[in-house]
């Protein structure tokens, strides 16, 4: 048995940030490039910017910014960074939840399932005629 969810953050119907851009900006810490974040999640350069720039929007910072001068590729910003450590804090805090209420769920739900009856000794392939 297991709970299943997804979390992710909007406001005002606008989504922030979620699983998908935790992974993009993962890659993107990762790779140093957004072209290669993207390749390695299996996604077109056009749609990890989009996906880049609508968080940034919405949340109205910078996640990301071009490497230092003389360097090719982009780096997280420093608020980038917080919000992927937040957003990754927060799904484990939820997974830790998650898991505490499920085994008091399987607990209550073992609770109050009938118990087989052992079968009684003697009753169990033995005649009761008499002769």
């Amino acid at each position: 048995m297991e709970i299943r969810a997804k979390i992710w953050l909007e406001r005002d119907g606008l989504l922030l940030f979620g699983k998908g851009r935790a992974q993009l900006l993962r890659a993107l810490d990762d790779e140093g490039s957004l072209a290669k974040a993207a390749k390695r999640l299996n996604m077109s350069y056009r749609a990890a910017w989009g996906k880049l720039k609508a968080s940034e929007e919405h949340l109205g910072l910078r996640l990301a910014e071009p490497s230092p001068a003389g360097q090719r590729g982009m780096a997280l910003t420093a608020e980038g960074r917080l919000i992927l450590n937040e957003y990754e804090k927060l799904l484990r805090e939820t997974e830790r939840f998650f898991a505490r209420r499920l085994a008091r769920f399987e607990a209550a739900a073992e609770a109050k399932r009938p118990q087989k009856q052992p079968p009684r000794a003697g009753t169990r392939g033995v005649s009761t005629t008499k002769a």
